[in-house]
């Protein structure tokens, strides 16, 4: 209560309340624009730092299964960025699951782009040699420098699936396997010494963990480190599926495939490997 010059009391105004206040309610452009914002997050976050990637075949097994869907890490294996010098980079190790760019393209076994001309395929595979190590494997173990390899993850070699040219490589020229790429015919000699495959400087050599069913570094050669994209962080999600089912196409095929998923996602989803994490 406040007095007038006149002395006569005078109500003083009630203090505006929250509901009072008039509410701001955002516009159509500032929603787009909200948006817009998330979207390029989202963008920013799938090309440059991670990416999903489904297994499409058995060449990893029992590693990985045919519809496991991976998140890719793409920063820790990428070449050193000065513009981003707070993440942590290192080089690839033996012993890596690698997502990587196949080197070659191989008519009748690569599927082409969308406009005909060669894809080069993504691939998962296991780093095996490091550039300058010698490899060689006698009944299917893995021996680099002279070293046996200690691999528990992959397929036991056994005197029903032994293979000289899968199991005692490099003994078998890879000419002599038709699934093996041209270039690498050519190419493979120089590589060998005393026996051994010798990797060159800034290369790769990567096998599957299901030897005896993976088109791998035996059959193409090796990987170039610029092809190398990450490695699998974790496991989001794995659903049951045959690699004839993930390797047809066609918008047929993709709407029956959505129905499947739709109607078989709770029994036919390995929830046990849901967020696995690979270390």
């Amino acid at each position: 209560m406040t007095k007038n010059k006149s002395g006569a009391a005078k109500k003083s105004a009630p203090a505006a309340t929250g509901s009072d206040q008039e509410k701001v309610e955002e516009t159509p452009f500032e929603a787009i624009a909200s948006i817009c914002a998330v979207l390029v997050v989202l963008l920013f976050a799938q090309t440059l730092i991670a990416q999903n990637f489904v297994i499409p075949s058995g060449s990893m097994e029992n590693t990985l299964l045919v519809g496991d869907h991976l998140v890719v890490d793409q920063i820790t294996l990428a070449p050193p960025a000065s513009w981003m010098p707070l993440i942590r980079y290192r080089e690839p190790r033996r012993g890596d699951i690698v997502v990587f760019r196949k080197p070659v393209y191989q008519p009748g076994i690569d599927a082409p782009g969308a406009d005909g001309t060669p894809h080069y395929t993504t691939l998962v595979k296991r780093l095996i040699g490091l550039p300058g190590d010698h490899i060689h494997l006698r009944n299917g173990m893995v021996i680099v420098n002279g070293v046996a390899q200690s691999q528990p993850y992959a397929q036991p070699t056994t005197p029903e699936n032994f293979s000289e040219f899968l199991d005692d490589f490099p003994s078998v020229p890879p000419g002599d396997i038709q699934e093996t790429a041209e270039s690498w015919d050519v190419a493979f000699p120089k590589y060998i010494q005393n026996g051994d495959l010798v990797v060159p400087p800034g290369h790769y050599f990567m096998m599957g963990d299901n030897r005896h069913n993976s088109l791998d570094s035996r059959f193409w050669g090796f990987v170039p480190r610029a092809n190398i994209i990450g490695r699998p962080l974790f496991n989001y999600w794995s659903f049951k599926a045959s690699e004839e089912e993930y390797g047809q196409t066609g918008v047929g095929h993709k709407f029956a495939w959505m129905f499947h998923v739709a109607t078989h996602f709770f029994t036919d989803t390995r929830w046990s490997r849901t967020f696995h994490v690979f270390h």
